[in-house]
């Protein structure tokens, strides 16, 4: 059974202009949060996921060049093998010699200075 209840008509009607207007602010207030929100993260330098995606993509292909050449390196070393090894044995042995010589003559300088 449907009344004629002119009140219960009037706070339907209140209900429904309500409910548009509370749709409406949410609709502004979403709008706002989202400006100030765009507004925080410009401030704070973010990247973008392209510029994000490309300099990871950079750094993939330098680190790929770098073991290439690592290996390119390895193999020259390999390939030189005993002339590189004789090489780094004699500079060792002559700088030996050189460096006790170097620190005699910085404790011979220093028990010098203190005695004076």
């Amino acid at each position: 059974m449907q009344t004629q209840n002119r009140l219960l008509d009037d706070l339907a009607r209140v209900a429904t202009g309500a409910l548009g207007a509370f749709t409406g602010m949410r609709d502004e207030v979403e709008t706002r949060m989202k400006e100030q929100f765009e507004r925080v993260l410009g401030r704070m330098n973010l990247v973008t996921r392209e510029e994000y995606d490309a300099v990871k993509a950079m750094a993939a292909k330098a680190r790929a060049a770098q073991e290439a050449l690592e290996k390119r390196v390895a193999a020259l070393e390999a390939k030189l093998g005993g002339s590189r090894g004789k090489a780094a044995a004699a500079s060792k042995s002559t700088a030996a010699p050189a460096r006790a010589a170097v620190s005699r003559r910085a404790r011979s300088s220093r028990s010098s200075g203190k005695s004076r």
